[in-house]
């Protein structure tokens, strides 16, 4: 019971329909269950109320709002009734995000509408929530802000809008931390890799047109821990530490939780490297057992 007694607020607590859970609603599961009440907000109120359902189910409490990230009175909307019903908002958790489906392309190909979109969507989205939950954190002398960024600030991500957009999303919480420090508020960024989600999944079998297995196999070969996606639970936990008062003396974090993606520098070792590299390491292990 990580979180007993605090009240959450996440933007993005919903998801679109897959195969897997997405990680907002995997974070929003994972607060109720450490104790939070969980304010779930997001644009879609059926995928809220599903999140909702699933807490108390679980026997948690959580109230569903719905609410357009991209519209600013939504968003005072959503801060509002959250802090009116529960009188505190200790975590604010910015889980919301678009690449593809809000029309990214390439430097060469890409809009200034989509452009203009996909930076509504994943900055000022975020610059807008923390200025309303800001003065309540002030004001309670402590909160903790966790802001998804992506691997894909810092690697090979061949989207421009999406790209530019979660590098500054970084700069803006380590903006955010030092700015509030003084007030007991502390706000932190993680760095999901490739994670098997509905919105990075599904959507690219959509756009490509290629099997679900296709894209699973594609997105594993790249992590180099263990060849194989994160989930959002990965995700949720990372962010659950983060707004606990284990990371007490934590802000302006940056979390890359992505497989080792972050630390990878030139090409990836070979299905034959490996093997070698794996049959020398159980050698190893043969001698040590026989010494």
């Amino acid at each position: 019971m990580r979180l007993e007694g605090k009240s959450a607020i996440v933007f993005g607590a919903g998801q679109q329909p897959g195969r897997t859970i997405g990680n907002g609603k995997a974070t929003a599961l994972t607060f109720a269950r450490e104790g939070a009440k969980v304010f779930c907000v997001d644009i879609d109120k059926a995928a809220a109320d599903d999140t909702v359902a699933a807490i108390r189910e679980a026997g948690g409490t959580a109230e569903a709002w719905q609410a357009d990230v991209v519209d600013e009175d939504s968003i005072v909307a959503a801060v509002k009734a959250c802090y009116r019903g529960w009188g505190a908002i200790d975590v604010l958790h910015n889980n919301v995000g678009a690449s593809i489906a809000a029309g990214d392309a390439s430097i060469t190909e890409i809009t200034v509408e989509a452009f203009d979109r996909v930076f509504a969507i994943n900055l000022r989205s975020m610059v807008l929530t923390c200025k309303y939950v800001l003065p309540i954190m002030r004001q309670q002398g402590s909160g903790s802000i966790i802001n998804i960024s992506s691997a894909a600030a810092f690697n090979n991500y061949p989207y421009v809008g999406y790209k530019t957009s979660k590098a500054a999303v970084v700069s803006l919480t380590e903006h955010v931390a030092i700015r509030n420090a003084a007030y007991g508020v502390r706000a932190n960024v993680i760095l999901p890799g490739l994670i098997n989600t509905p919105t990075a999944v599904e959507n690219r079998i959509r756009k490509f047109g290629l099997s679900y297995e296709d894209v699973v196999a594609m997105r594993d070969k790249e992590v180099p821990l263990r060849r194989k996606m994160g989930t959002a639970w990965d995700i949720a936990n990372a962010a659950l530490w983060l707004a606990s008062e284990e990371a007490s003396f934590v802000t302006g974090v940056t979390l890359p939780v992505d497989g080792g993606q972050s630390v990878q520098v030139g090409r990836p070792p070979s299905e034959p490297e490996i093997a070698e590299e794996l049959a020398a390491a159980q050698a190893a292990a043969e001698r040590l057992a026989k010494d």
